[in-house]
């Protein structure tokens, strides 16, 4: 078997909330300290209200930097009328990961049972970044991680993970070149 080494990889953080501030955002913090333990970059975090063009400028933004490899939200997955993630930030996807939903949601289920159908989680990648976008929820934040996110940003994890996909994003470019 071969012994890999880990690549740590770039993070941004993006809180989605009307209310919250980087002093009391527990959602943006559970993330930051999951990416930092586990050897990763923190390569930016912010907070924005529950606007549309904002969330989509920022995500948009950072997705076009090449210092940011992942884009993680919390926030703005309900049903409410100030839930807006999803609508920002589906339009952006050049591909979905439905499989991550559908994971996000089982491991859920196992925690709040049926209150996981409350949540529209969802995945995808823009611009050759991965995005997720994460209930507002410091328990939904270490659930996503704990269960998903940190085995597929480990090298080291086997069978197959996001971290050796990572310089193949960009194929269907370099064929029109």
């Amino acid at each position: 078997m071969i012994e890999r080494s880990f690549i740590p990889v770039r993070f941004a953080v993006l809180t989605v909330s009307d209310s919250r501030t980087l002093a009391d955002d527990r959602s943006g913090e559970t993330l930051k300290a999951r990416i930092e333990k586990a050897g990763h970059i923190l390569a930016d975090r912010q907070i924005v209200g529950d606007d549309r063009e904002e969330i989509a400028a920022v995500v948009s933004r950072w997705c076009g930097e090449a210092d940011i490899d992942v884009v993680l939200t919390t926030g703005g997955t309900g049903f409410t009328g100030r839930d807006v993630t999803p609508e920002a930030i589906e339009p952006l996807f050049e591909k979905r990961m439905d499989g991550f939903s559908a994971v996000f949601h089982r491991i859920s289920f196992e925690k709040i049972g049926t209150s996981t159908v409350q949540s529209r989680a969802t995945a995808g990648l823009f611009n050759q970044t991965f995005i997720f976008v994460l209930p507002g929820s410091p328990g939904a934040c270490k659930d996503a991680w704990d269960g998903i996110l940190e085995k597929q940003f480990d090298y080291r994890h086997m069978p197959c993970n996001f971290v050796e996909i990572m310089p193949r994003l960009d194929e269907h470019l370099r064929r029109r070149a």
